[in-house]
């Protein structure tokens, strides 16, 4: 049987009875890290009634290794005991374990997924946004013309939206927005469950600001308010209905898809043409 287990994301009270038990009779441990599970087992050991499991087989599962990891184990995930664990959090959620559970639909194995810590529903929990609807993005690409599409996705979706970002990148995205949407809200969760943990909640240009002057770390969630009427969005058929030259136009249709301003140029003045 494979089980799909959460673990704490902070403190380490978190972890539930029923993971436990089953971490003790488990005989296979799929991690993202190896050595965050052990750490993570060693401590459970060490401070509640908990039997370290010694024979258990520990074997990394993470993105770059998952699909030869299901060629060499898969004919075992329904002997053995089997565990799925990331290093903090809910497995599967933005996690290599979605292709362990897409292979185990394919092949009509049998598998649980436990309840348990979360970040995105905690964050969300505490930001006291009033909407009870919301979409999450995880981490935006790093960099270039695919980061300022996605950017302007969470920004536009006309939901509150949830993003993943490490703290050397924090900085960054809080000037993209601040740049594009100075008064959107924004709430920050940091270092969620532990000692600490700390909520912002403002502008973008207010927290921007502020940033500028903190000690960036730790592990983020930002929560980017939706915009109140949906057609402040700013659309591409709006921007390609406005009255700009095709050039300056170009760019601007760039910055918010994977096109180039050569490609968009051509659509515009071949368009124009036909017109």
């Amino acid at each position: 049987m494979l089980t799909f287990i959460p673990t704490p994301i902070g403190n380490i009270k978190d972890i539930t009875l029923r993971a436990m038990e089953l971490f003790q009779n488990a005989e296979l441990f799929f991690c993202e890290d190896t050595r965050e599970t052990k750490r993570l087992l060693r401590l459970l050991s060490e401070r509640f009634d908990f039997i370290y499991p010694e024979d258990t087989l520990f074997v990394s599962f993470n993105e770059h290794n998952g699909k030869s990891r299901i060629d060499e184990w898969g004919s075992k995930l329904s002997s053995m005991e089997v565990i799925f664990v990331s290093d903090a959090g809910m497995p599967i959620i933005s996690d290599p374990g979605e292709i362990l559970v897409e292979y185990c639909r394919d092949e009509g194995i049998a598998y649980d997924v436990l309840p348990g810590a979360s970040a995105v529903v905690t964050a969300y929990a505490a930001s006291g946004f009033e909407d009870g609807n919301f979409l999450f993005f995880g981490f935006l690409p790093h960099k270039g013309s695919e980061r300022n599409k996605r950017l302007n996705e969470a920004l536009n979706t006309g939901y509150n939206t949830i993003l993943y970002e490490s703290p050397h990148r924090l900085l960054k995205l809080l000037e993209e927005i601040s740049v594009v949407d100075p008064d959107r809200v924004l709430f920050l969760a940091k270092e969620l469950t532990k000692k600490f943990q700390t909520y912002y909640k403002n502008s973008a240009e207010e927290i921007f600001g502020l940033f500028q002057k903190e000690n960036i770390r730790g592990e983020w969630v930002v929560i980017i308010e939706a915009k109140k009427s949906e057609r402040e969005a700013l659309y591409l058929e709006d921007i390609i209905a406005m009255d700009l030259p095709p050039k300056p136009k170009a760019k601007l249709l760039a910055t918010l898809t994977s096109e180039s301003t050569k490609v968009w140029y051509e659509k515009l003045v071949s368009k124009s043409s036909k017109s």
